[in-house]
């Protein structure tokens, strides 16, 4: 069982082959630019493989996936330049005539974290990145959650931290989660990025709240097990999850069976792959190709 794997970043693409569905024996880097150079560079990287079984694509979004519509492995409402109503899935797929399963690049990062990483043998989760953007994967019975659409929780909009009202940055949606918590959200109010920003500055409570109001909102969705936090701002402030976890706690207060979530220090957690992550879940993606 031979998978081609793509993982479409807004900034560099990775194009990896398997041999068994579990391992990566190759791999590719590809800068993400203008859709036809990307395109071309990512098919040239494929070209080599020819013969596998099914190929992945784990994509930046909003993406289509919806296999009846129109936009189907399409990126659509992007705020990535040149990029919206970029048809992938579909090209490749024509290009290569195998099985080709297309979704979100944070859903493949969770399908692997639900396999080899922090949430393995865990059937339900959520994978949460925090970086370029704030994307959100929903995991249950170890398929993607899915619907009218993928989720979009980053653009939720969440109760705001009381003396806090700077508007954010989401060209959507101003002061949404990814609008307040994003890395250049974080940027662009402190005027430096993350990593240069002291542990006890007063602007950390103000990333750190609207992220628990989303945790809030998924431990209400009765779905995730467990929460699992990659992406550069995540794993690369060391206070921020312990923030999060006392925030959450405080936002939940006694409502419900807290004992479902158990400590909340084993319910959020660091992602375990690191960069492997993505490459690994768009494998997963080609598996679910092949059914």
């Amino acid at each position: 069982m031979r998978i081609a794997g793509v993982e479409l970043g807004g900034t560099k693409c990775v194009c990896v082959l398997s041999q068994d569905g579990a391992t990566i024996v190759e791999a590719r880097r590809v800068d993400t630019t203008d859709p036809e150079t990307t395109m071309a560079a990512i098919e040239e990287a494929l070209d080599q493989w020819r013969g596998f079984d099914a190929i992945g694509i784990a994509s930046f979004g909003p993406i289509g996936i919806d296999a009846t519509s129109a936009s189907y492995g399409h990126i659509t409402a992007t705020t990535k330049p040149g990029w919206a109503n970029t048809d992938v899935a579909g090209r490749l797929q024509r290009r290569y005539d195998v099985p080709t399963a297309f979704h979100t690049d944070v859903v493949g990062a969770g399908l692997a974290e639900g396999q080899w990483g922090a949430a393995k043998g865990l059937h339900d989760h959520a994978y949460i990145t925090i970086g370029t953007g704030v994307g959100v994967g929903l995991i249950s019975q170890d398929k993607p959650v899915v619907g009218l659409t993928h989720q979009e929780l980053g653009h939720v909009r969440p109760v705001r931290m009381a003396g806090d009202d700077w508007p954010g940055i989401c060209s959507f949606h101003g002061d949404c989660v990814e609008g307040l918590a994003s890395g250049p959200a974080i940027k662009a109010r402190a005027g430096v990025a993350a990593n240069e920003i002291a542990e006890h500055s007063p602007i950390w409570p103000q990333v750190a709240h609207p992220i628990a109001q989303l945790c809030h909102t998924l431990v209400l969705t009765g779905i995730p097990r467990r929460i699992v936090f990659g992406g550069g701002v995540a794993l690369g402030v060391p206070w921020l999850l312990p923030m999060i976890r006392r925030m959450l706690d405080e936002s939940l207060g006694s409502y419900g069976d807290r004992s479902l979530l158990g400590n909340l220090d084993a319910y959020i957690v660091p992602a375990a792959l690191g960069a492997e992550a993505g490459p690994l879940g768009a494998i997963l993606l080609g598996q679910h190709a092949l059914g």
